[in-house]
């Protein structure tokens, strides 16, 4: 997030930074880190894996449902964003 001061700026949004050491203020960050070690262990070599497998790793991860979405998958409601007339800058 090098240009955090640039995304606040240009969105309006203000950036938050976790503390180092601090896994339980990134509860969404381990939550999928979690569901990655599911497909790929710690300290898995990504080299012995083809593109595909890794892409389908992506997508199994953002079409699934998350209940704090209402029970849609991310992508869902990533694309309706794009959608949007007011956020052009997206598209």
């Amino acid at each position: 997030m090098a240009s955090h001061l640039e995304v606040t700026r240009d969105t309006g949004m203000t950036v938050y930074f976790c503390d180092p050491v601090s896994p339980w203020q990134r509860g969404s960050n381990e939550n999928t880190k979690g569901l990655l070690r599911q497909d790929f262990p710690t300290f898995t070599d990504l080299t012995k894996y083809c593109p595909q497998d890794l892409i389908e790793s992506e997508n199994e991860l953002n079409n699934r449902p998350r209940l704090i979405l209402g029970n849609k998958p991310p992508v869902e409601l990533f694309n309706q964003l794009l959608a949007l007339q007011k956020h052009p800058q997206l598209q």
